[in-house]
């Protein structure tokens, strides 16, 4: 009698890690490319290539994909929550879909072109840490 097959692991081990899955707050990501280069850990440099659309219109609001990459150190409060949440945890080289409800990133606030209460969707592509 192995009760054990039928019940789903608590946590689960980094290489049986499901494509789309819940992080903190939330925040949905799904690994759509997964990296193998140094990972992004809290406190470290973030250097990201990105789309932001909204999840209602899928209208693009802002991006960064060519050039200097977008930088910011991770979990130190400088992008919305939703960000320092989603790209923990990826490798250089990954790219990583990551849906972010509103109360992890502007929440009833308008922000340029985003609605307030808005569901974003980001595509971002790893591409250094340090």
């Amino acid at each position: 009698n192995d009760s054990t097959a039928s019940t789903p692991a608590a946590t689960p081990k980094p290489e049986s890690t499901p494509k789309k899955r819940v992080v903190a707050g939330g925040t949905v990501v799904e690994d759509l490319k997964v990296g193998h280069g140094p990972e992004a850990k809290p406190g470290k440099m973030a250097s990201v290539y990105y789309i932001g659309t909204l999840a209602k219109t899928s209208k693009r609001f802002d991006s960064c994909t060519e050039g200097k990459p977008f930088r910011f150190r991770l979990n130190q409060g400088e992008v919305i929550k939703g960000w320092d949440n989603g790209v923990l945890g990826m490798k250089v080289g990954g790219k990583r879909r990551i849906t972010v409800p509103a109360n992890q990133g502007y929440g009833n606030v308008k922000q340029g072109p985003i609605p307030p209460n808005s569901t974003l969707v980001f595509e971002v592509e790893l591409k250094a840490v340090s």
